[in-house]
């Protein structure tokens, strides 16, 4: 069976905690190997991250890993997160520079996320499975792909275990970078991340922020759908569904859902890879 494991962004009120729950008990059905909660920008999310990973475990009885960035924060408030991680029995951290949030002057006491790594290592040695972000498209603020690619080595040396990539439409940009961690010496395994589509013009406005390409012909048979929902659904299940089925055939060692907090969507690109 393929490993998959979901991304969760944190719930902050009673209708969100509905919504996650509702997405959580049906995506159980599939048995994911964990699941993920995702951190505000400086901590923004600071008691609603954790309180999401308590939901996640103790309610739907999840392996729930807490996204963990160093941006804007001190190594005070990130020791303390990770002893509140264990004690919570996280065993699992995604870990992200992070973005400095608006209006904040100090970038905090970890500017990277290759030296947030090598500070959890130090905290807590091999305790936490570490995570790190790849991207496969190049992050939009690298000069280029090659100092991109020094950065994504940084943290495997660092003591990174494996990555979850960037979400992407495009295999061969997945494959390539593979292929050029590989041929650095860099062995940890590469979960490429997946963006299911349900709203196109919500994807579009994601991917115009973060890098990914959406391909110029899936744009424009979306855009040719106009206002037809389930069209755009069926169309967006059919193209991530054989992404998906490209990438496992060609090594991929499992598959990261960016939910959105919604079941729906990644259950059809399942169905369609089964």
């Amino acid at each position: 069976m393929v490993p998959v494991s979901f991304e969760f962004y944190p719930p902050k009120n009673d209708p969100q905690r509905a919504q996650l729950d509702r997405a959580a008990t049906r995506l159980a059905a599939v048995a994911p190997e964990y699941v993920s909660v995702t951190f505000g920008a400086g901590g923004s999310t600071l008691s609603h991250t954790p309180e999401a990973i308590r939901r996640l475990r103790g309610k739907h009885g999840f392996q729930a890993a807490p996204h963990i960035t160093c941006m804007g924060g001190s190594r005070e408030e990130i020791r303390g997160l990770l002893k509140l991680y264990r004690a919570l029995g996280a065993r699992r951290l995604v870990t992200l520079r992070g973005d400095l949030p608006s209006g904040m002057v100090s970038p905090g006491d970890l500017r990277h996320a290759s030296e947030l790594v090598e500070f959890i290592r130090n905290e807590t040695g091999d305790w936490f499975h570490i995570e790190v972000a790849a991207y496969p498209e190049t992050h939009p603020q690298a000069t280029d792909a090659h100092v991109d690619l020094k950065h994504f080595i940084d943290k495997v040396k660092a003591g990174a275990d494996g990555a979850i990539t960037q979400y992407f439409y495009n295999a061969d940009a997945y494959f390539r970078f593979v292929d050029d961690v590989r041929a650095a010496g860099v062995d940890v395994p590469v979960v490429p991340g997946i963006m299911p589509i349900s709203n196109f013009s919500q994807i579009r406005r994601f991917s115009g922020m973060c890098g990914a390409e959406i391909p110029r012909w899936v744009a424009q048979r979306m855009l040719a759908f106009g206002d037809d929902v389930e069209s755009v659904r069926a169309f967006g299940a059919e193209v991530v569904g054989q992404l998906c089925r490209r990438l496992l055939d060609g090594g991929a060692p499992g598959l990261h859902f960016y939910t959105l907090n919604l079941a729906k969507p990644t259950l059809r690109v399942l169905e369609r890879l089964s």
